[in-house]
């Protein structure tokens, strides 16, 4: 960073602190990952300088014959990794990918969206009041189940029934099983529904086979592209091709200007890589990773939300140990140790205090982390909540971590 030494030396010393810090702590945090250095010099390339609104062959601006061989790259990459007829690759985030489907298939204030609600794992964008989803659409919410903590299916089809909703979208951002899309089809096809997937948490497990494949039964999927994926902070849209328009109108000149030409070339790079053999391993060790470390807080009496997990993310209950999502997220941060507080379903307590909190194994499986680490770094987590006003413990528990975060640098 010699340059930006120069020019931005407080920038340039704020970046070397994040770099500092993120190999010094223990990343679980489900809905974020370490990209690799060819995806982040794709990121940080020349190509940040080139407008390119359109689409590739159909720009209104001139020279954008090179970047629009990246776009074409991208595209078919997405398409051949989830078998899809159709990728728009231009979404700058995961939120506007969803929005970009509302936009182009639900009517404004008189169309109706069904979701899961954001207090039993769904995600803020599928219609939360609080976001433009909620307050530009008439969205209903369906649950879990108190008895399973499971999709209540019941319950959707009888909302789907009762709303006769445009839009039924599917996928969450803190459910930690795995999700029933055939059934979901069906309730959407018996009211005359499209059908939408966010597949953001989940996508590099579908990718090799790993969780149930939407693409066959949705309309559209969306995803992010880091997570699971394990690339550059970005979104993108699959579609049936019948949809493909819409989409990519709704996109440009929707909702966004000119699309990231660097971030476009990154998730290229992201989804080569993605299409590779050692990407099926990496999967298949991030649910290793996570069945371990759900068994190892289950021995230390944590309260897992619907009673494990199939995926990479794993939902504790911390109602019996007594400390909150926010007290133990800013203990186990002093430790070393990042998490992110989270509400549970039948939450009680306010979405700023929450009783719960999420936990992911991407990270932690790309730095080499394996089973004996997970369950490490559970009796660590242990240690934090039955020694949490103690501050001295605390730093002892900070030295273990340090000492087994350096041993993946």
């Amino acid at each position: 960073m010699s340059n930006l030494k120069k020019t931005d030396p407080e920038i340039a010393g704020i970046i070397s602190d994040e770099e500092k810090r993120q190999q010094r702590n223990i990343e679980l945090i489900a809905s974020e990952n370490f990209v690799s250095e060819a995806v982040m010099e794709a990121a940080g390339s020349c190509l940040t300088n080139k407008y390119a609104e359109g689409y590739p062959g159909k720009r209104y601006y001139g020279g954008c014959e090179v970047v629009d061989r990246a776009e074409s790259l991208a595209r078919e990459r997405a398409e051949q990794l989830f078998g899809a007829e159709h990728a728009n690759v231009q979404p700058h985030s995961g939120s506007q990918a969803n929005q970009a489907v509302y936009y182009a298939f639900v009517p404004q204030k008189t169309g109706t969206i069904l979701a899961m609600d954001l207090s039993h794992g769904g995600h803020l964008s599928h219609g939360s009041p609080v976001n433009i989803s909620g307050k530009y659409f008439n969205v209903v919410h369906y649950g879990v189940s108190e008895e399973d903590e499971r999709i209540d299916f019941n319950q959707v089809e009888s909302l789907a029934q009762e709303h006769n909703p445009d839009l039924i979208v599917a996928g969450a951002s803190a459910y930690p099983r795995e999700i029933d899309f055939a059934r979901f089809r069906e309730i959407a096809d018996e009211n005359d529904a499209y059908f939408m997937v966010d597949m953001a948490h989940i996508a590099g497990l579908i990718a090799v086979g790993l969780h149930p494949d939407p693409v066959p039964y949705a309309d559209f999927v969306t995803t992010t592209t880091h997570k699971t994926l394990r690339g550059t902070r970005g979104g993108m849209i699959l579609c049936k091709e019948e949809h493909a328009r819409d989409i990519d109108r709704a996109i440009f000149p929707g909702l966004q200007g000119g699309p990231l030409m660097h971030i476009i070339a990154a998730k290229a790079v992201t989804l080569k890589e993605a299409l590779a053999d050692s990407f099926q391993s990496y999967q298949e060790q991030i649910l290793k990773n996570a069945r371990v470390m759900a068994e190892a807080l289950q021995e230390h009496d944590f309260r897992l939300v619907a009673g494990g997990t199939d995926t990479h993310l794993i939902l504790v209950d911390l109602n019996s140990k007594g400390v909150t999502g926010k007290d133990l997220e800013e203990a186990l941060d002093r430790v070393g140790i990042t998490v992110n507080k989270n509400t549970i379903p039948f939450e009680e307590r306010s979405p700023f205090v929450t009783s719960g909190i999420r936990i992911g194994t991407p990270a932690v499986t790309t730095r080499g982390m394996q089973e004996e680490e997970m369950k490490e770094i559970a009796g660590y987590i242990n240690e934090v909540v039955n020694n949490i006003e103690r501050d001295e413990y605390l730093e002892n528990i900070k030295e273990k971590v340090y000492d087994l975060s350096g041993r993946f640098v």
